[in-house]
């Protein structure tokens, strides 16, 4: 539920409108390619944290297989695609909110969202866990129902007079690749930002139960419900709904029940849809969390991080994160219409280099374990390898090129990219004074 709370969520109930109007019905295409690659990198994070189960999951295999500073960099990415992932989402959340209330401000929303999954957090990890699987059950059983109700309006004409709607909208505006393949392309970015949260899957290894069993079981239900659910839905959406009609701001699949006439039924999906952004956030706090105080054990970031309550609770890292949910609500009051497009496109780049270091990482793992004789002994083994780490990292580079591309994300890979270099510089800096001391 960790993994489906943090990767289903704003990137498919609101993304998915601008995936939609960049790619037209091939955003179907492109979410089975990014899906391929998603797998790859799931199962290479799983055969890790199966063999070698730590709290730090990826940071702690980069700096282990790769360097101190990709795990460093990792770390403190936290920091800043914390800041802009949640900017990010509560910006979706005020636009949510104001389908019943246009004139309540963004920042507002976003500031009561905080305070409540601050309550739900500073409790303990039962407490949050309990949260997490009611809010991701919620979007779940959302989704499954949208899928049927879409079946019922394509196949029998539910909500449309009793004529099925058919499959005619998947080609009759313009073709299946309306915006040809360069729009197919682009719209990777923001299915990549849609999938983002699945590498959080790792993060729980250190505190789960049995992580020989639990982790392949819930690495393969994972990947099979987020493909069912995100290609599910969206073809739903795009053969019941014309791609060209599919507004870029709010949801389309609150657009889709408005038009279905049942009562109450576009107001129950927003409250859905909204639910799903405060069970990514929610998912968000317990993964940042253990991301500083990892960092803080690796002596990457300072020790008072470290430190747990009485109910093992990394308490003071929690605090840092709500903290720095907290500068989101800022940022929303500032630039309320910039702040999604700006921060989701800082946060993909922060899961491509997440990604990106996880399928290094696993290279680097397997070949250990291959020169150790031990390549037999791991039980849960990543397919095809080394050529899925290969295909994965293709669609990695394919992404930020696509950055690079469109006008309004340059800006933010420039910030991105001028943030690996600040942080190099504090690596730099943070680790001057060990190597003063190896020198003495």
């Amino acid at each position: 539920m960790i993994a489906i709370g943090g990767a289903i969520g704003t990137g498919l109930f609101y993304g998915s409108g601008w995936a939609i109007k960049t790619a037209g019905p091939a955003i179907l295409l492109t979410y089975l390619i990014g899906a391929v690659a998603i797998y790859f990198v799931m199962r290479a994070l799983g055969e890790m944290a199966v063999e070698e189960p730590v709290s730090g999951s990826y940071i702690s295999y980069s700096s282990r297989y790769i360097h101190r500073f990709v795990g460093f960099l990792n770390g403190w990415n936290a920091f800043v695609f914390l800041l802009a992932g949640t900017s990010a989402e509560f910006n979706a959340l005020g636009h949510y909110a104001q389908f019943w209330f246009p004139d309540l401000p963004i920042w507002v929303t976003a500031l009561c969202a905080v305070s409540v999954i601050f309550v739900v957090n500073i409790f303990g990890v039962a407490l949050y866990g309990e949260a997490e699987f009611w809010f991701s059950m919620i979007k779940v059983t959302a989704i499954v129902v949208m899928i049927l109700i879409g079946i019922g309006m394509i196949a029998f004409g539910l909500g449309n007079g009793g004529t099925p709607v058919g499959l005619t909208n998947l080609t009759s505006h313009g073709g299946f690749f309306p915006m040809g393949l360069s729009g197919t392309v682009l719209s990777l970015v923001m299915v990549a930002f849609s999938f983002g949260g699945v590498e959080n899957l790792g993060l729980a290894a250190g505190e789960a139960r049995d992580v020989k069993k639990t982790m392949p079981r819930a690495v393969n239900a994972t990947f099979w419900r987020l493909l069912i659910f995100y290609v599910g839905a969206i073809a739903v959406l795009v053969i019941v709904f014309p791609w060209d009609q599919v507004s870029a701001n709010g949801s389309p699949f609150v657009a889709i029940f408005e038009r279905v006439g049942i009562p109450g039924a576009a107001g129950l999906v927003n409250l859905v849809v909204m639910t799903a952004v405060i069970s990514a956030v929610n998912a968000g706090v317990f993964t940042n969390s253990r991301t500083f105080y990892n960092l803080s054990l690796q002596k990457n970031a300072p020790a008072f991080l470290g430190k747990v309550n009485s109910r093992k609770v990394p308490s003071r890292a929690v605090l840092l994160v709500f903290a720095t949910m907290f500068c989101g609500v800022v940022l929303n009051f500032f630039m309320p219409e910039d702040a999604f497009s700006v921060f989701s496109s800082i946060t993909v780049f922060g899961l491509v280099c997440a990604w990106t270091t996880i399928l290094v990482s696993h290279l680097r793992f397997r070949r250990v374990r291959i020169a150790n004789g031990q390549a037999e002994a791991i039980s849960y083994k990543m397919p095809f390898f080394p050529y899925g780490n290969y295909i994965a990292l293709a669609f990695m580079a394919t992404v930020i090129l696509c950055m690079a591309i469109l006008p309004d994300m340059r800006l933010p890979l420039g910030v991105s990219i001028g943030w690996v270099a600040f942080v190099f510089v504090m690596y730099q800096f943070y680790t001057a004074r060990e190597r003063r001391q190896v020198l003495a």
